[in-house]
């Protein structure tokens, strides 16, 4: 049986049904009107309603930070510095003594300056050595300048020994705080107590000549003065306002007692 032929299919091809738009397929748009872009979700982090622009080359993303305290005036605050830390030391001025705080800048380094007392206490220790050589020595030539008197020699050859035996004292005296400085840069009792004697210039232990004078000046004032010029010398280090605590012999070798 036959049908007539349909005006809208002429030719009498087999027809699809219309797709309908449904879940993953897109829509077509009508005939004559422009296809729509579908709205581009912004990227995280970036705002809405702004292009995301691409860093340039040598440009920072984003404005510096200004100091902490630039913004209301105040000087920017250095880095390490942190006044509320426990145990926080001032960092002292190259060549400036730090009487507050104990401490000088040398050419050598940051140093604590020795304390009158360790001074002091190295200056007995050194005395006590120094008089138990001598007193050995004395005891031994007093002790035979007693047996030569009781054999019947004359007494004038003791008289002489023991002004000898008062040059030797004053040689010990040099051995011990001029050599003794000028190859250790402390004496014995300094170095039991952790002393150093150093040249103030340089920060190295002293010359022969700067130990020579340190040790000479208050000898040599000492003889014409009696002693008193020697006392006077030793206690001048109360007398600094520097904070370095540097005596008048100190002063005159250009010398400093550190405990390094």
């Amino acid at each position: 049986m036959s049908y007539p032929p349909d005006p809208n299919n002429p030719y009498g091809q087999p027809q699809q049904p219309p797709q309908q738009p449904g879940y993953g397929y897109p829509q077509q748009a009508p005939q004559g009107v422009p296809p729509q872009q579908p709205p581009q979700q912004p990227g995280y982090g970036y705002p809405q309603g702004q292009p995301q622009q691409p860093p340039q080359y040598g440009y920072p993303q984003q404005p510096p930070v200004p100091p902490q305290g630039a913004e209301y005036g105040y000087p920017p605050q250095q880095p390490g510095y942190d006044p509320n830390a426990y145990g926080y030391q001032p960092q002292p001025v190259p060549g400036v003594a730090q009487g507050a705080s104990g401490y000088v800048t040398i050419p050598t380094g940051t140093f604590q300056i020795a304390s009158y007392g360790a001074r002091f206490g190295a200056r007995l220790l050194d005395m006590v050595f120094v008089g138990i050589i001598f007193g050995v020595i004395y005891a031994v030539i007093l002790t035979a300048m007693i047996s030569s008197i009781n054999n019947g020699s004359s007494s004038g050859a003791g008289i002489g020994v023991l002004f000898l035996v008062d040059i030797f004292f004053y040689v010990v005296l040099l051995a011990w705080d001029v050599v003794f400085v000028a190859w250790k840069g402390a004496t014995p009792g300094k170095m039991i107590l952790g002393l150093l004697v150093v040249d103030e210039r340089t920060g190295v232990k002293p010359s022969f000549g700067g130990a020579l004078t340190r040790w000479g000046f208050p000898i040599g004032l000492g003889l014409i003065t009696c002693g008193l010029g020697a006392v006077l010398i030793y206690i001048s280090p109360f007398f600094d306002n520097t904070g370095k605590l540097r005596g008048w012999h100190d002063r005159a070798a250009n010398t400093l007692v550190i405990k390094p």
